[in-house]
């Protein structure tokens, strides 16, 4: 059977509220088509604070500082009922605040395409000297900083992006040419922040792995940003960038695309490395996405909600063979939406349920959760988009009564027992089942589920190249550890042999 393990995971979001008013598309769009109009000064007021944020309880679900059963049991709306105890860091990463992450961002920049400002510099370099994560090699990338008179005339001269905490100028994000659209400085903000999640959820990966950075062996990214210039405007590489800074040397990487079905078919595709012997350790990681940040912000303003997209979310997965004792993916047994599968919700929850449970022998019954897009609820019903997870269940259970797997009385039921909580940000790749996978694991370890499913769906025709959606899945369950079988000795052969013809001789003397 062809498996690997999962050895490892991380969860981090990053409290970025000022980047996601400045530059998550919605408010982006409004401000340059409109100027500074009612909506934005409303969004102005309904931004969450650093405290706020961490005391939601999806995003503690997301880092692993509660369960997923504890989620469930919050009252809602859940931005009204915060927990009462909480923690920035929980056992898969942490919630970095805004400071420190365009601090990181810094970091992660090696074509001083970062600029801050010289005393936020010097007040950003005392933070992150006590993150735990963050060693010397790390720090003497941070720069000294810029005057801010300098910054300014960046900003006004030469299409600088300012950033900003409150109204306070920190820093900006400058070009890389000065024609090449590709490398204006929203697109390389865009690019600079999700590298810099993805380095975060790495640096918490290999703390949580115990493993040493020169241990990795490959790395492949699957965001949904596009690095390149004019001639290969997706050409990469996120994945040996974040490596880099990451301190892993030995580690070569590439990058996985498929809108928000990427993070499934990356998996996937390591996965498949290590089965086949190619690697040992093999990272799968992603950062966020600054223009979904305030996404659906003009909704939540409208309903005098406070504004939750403030947060890129960034994972990171560890992939080795098969040992045992950690839980595996099934590799003989992977949905895919194919080509001509059909585009109906149904024809695609087949594809990507219905057919791998086939191969594996499995029912319905036999999965104990499904894991598809995460989006969490409060965020998504205001703006129209229903509650996300719950249509999925939903559609998962009615495939089952369709094929006369289930009753259609128990549908109810059967959504309730497999289903979870939608706790992950509307940032496409990062909520298709891929955030369930820490949960699932520890849930499996500890003896308290076999076999979960995880499915990436993903919107291909949102780049108008083709109708076609995509959408890929996986098993993951408990690992059988196979008995060695030692190869027979030419002796052993020799004996076994002659024991089988001495039983015959026997036989032709009794029938004499």
């Amino acid at each position: 059977m062809a498996k690997a393990s999962i050895k490892g995971y991380s969860y981090c979001l990053n409290h970025v509220p000022n980047l996601a008013f400045h530059y998550g598309n919605t408010p982006f769009t409004e401000r340059v088509l409109r100027g500074e109009t009612e909506f934005l000064g409303n969004l102005k007021g309904k931004m969450q604070s650093f405290e706020e944020a961490c005391a939601y309880a999806p995003n503690q679900a997301y880092i692993g500082g509660i369960s997923l059963t504890d989620l469930e049991q919050q009252p809602s709306p859940m931005y009204e009922n915060r927990l009462k105890s909480f923690d920035r860091f929980g056992k898969y990463g942490e919630i970095m605040p805004e400071d420190e992450f365009i601090g990181l961002m810094d970091i992660c920049d090696v074509f001083d395409i970062i600029w801050l400002e010289q005393s936020f510099a010097a007040e950003i370099r005392e933070k992150l000297e006590k993150h735990p994560l963050l060693n010397e090699s790390h720090l003497k990338r941070l720069e000294s900083g810029h005057a801010e008179e300098e910054i300014s005339k960046e900003v006004s001269e030469q299409e600088a992006l300012p950033l900003y905490l409150g109204e306070r100028l920190v820093g900006c994000c400058r070009r890389g040419h000065e024609t090449d659209e590709c490398l204006s400085s929203y697109v390389l903000l865009e690019n600079i922040a999700c590298k810099a999640g993805g380095v975060l959820s790495l640096l918490h990966l290999m703390k949580n792995a115990g493993l040493k950075p020169e241990e990795i062996d490959y790395v492949i990214e699957c965001s949904e940003e596009a690095a390149g210039d004019a001639n290969q405007r997706g050409g990469g590489n996120f994945a040996k960038a974040v490596a880099e800074i990451a301190g892993c040397s030995n580690a070569s990487g590439c990058d996985v695309r498929s809108f928000c079905a990427g993070p499934v078919n990356a998996i996937i595709a390591g996965a498949c490395q290590v089965a086949c012997g190619a690697r040992k350790n093999v990272v799968v990681l992603a950062g966020g996405a600054v223009p979904k940040l305030y996404m659906n912000s003009r909704d939540h303003v409208k309903k005098g909600m406070p504004a939750l997209e403030d947060c890129l979310g960034g994972f990171a997965v560890l992939l080795g063979p098969s040992d045992g004792e950690n839980p595996v993916i099934r590799l003989d047994a992977l949905g895919k939406h194919s080509v001509g599968a059909g585009a109906s919700p149904q024809a695609i929850t087949s594809a990507l349920v219905w057919e791998p449970l086939q191969k594996l022998g499995l029912d319905f019954n036999d999965v104990d959760k499904y894991a598809a897009e995460l989006q969490i609820p409060e965020i998504t019903l205001p703006a129209g988009a229903g509650d996300v997870p719950l249509a999925n269940f939903k559609m998962i259970a009615a495939l089952a009564v369709m094929k006369g797997r289930l009753e259609k009385s128990a549908m109810n039921e059967f959504v309730k027992a497999k289903g979870i909580p939608g706790f992950a940000h509307t940032q496409g790749h990062i909520p298709s089942g891929v955030p369930f996978i820490g949960h699932a694991c520890d849930a499996i370890k500890a003896n308290e589920m076999k076999r979960a499913m995880i499915i990436g769906k993903g919107s291909l025709f949102l780049a108008r190249l083709t109708n076609l959606s995509d959408g890929a899945s996986f098993v993951i369950e408990q690992d059988q550890k196979e008995e060695e079988k030692a190869a027979l000795t030419r002796e052993e052969i020799r004996e076994t042999i002659l024991d089988v013809l001495q039983e015959l001789a026997d036989d032709l003397k009794k029938e004499q």
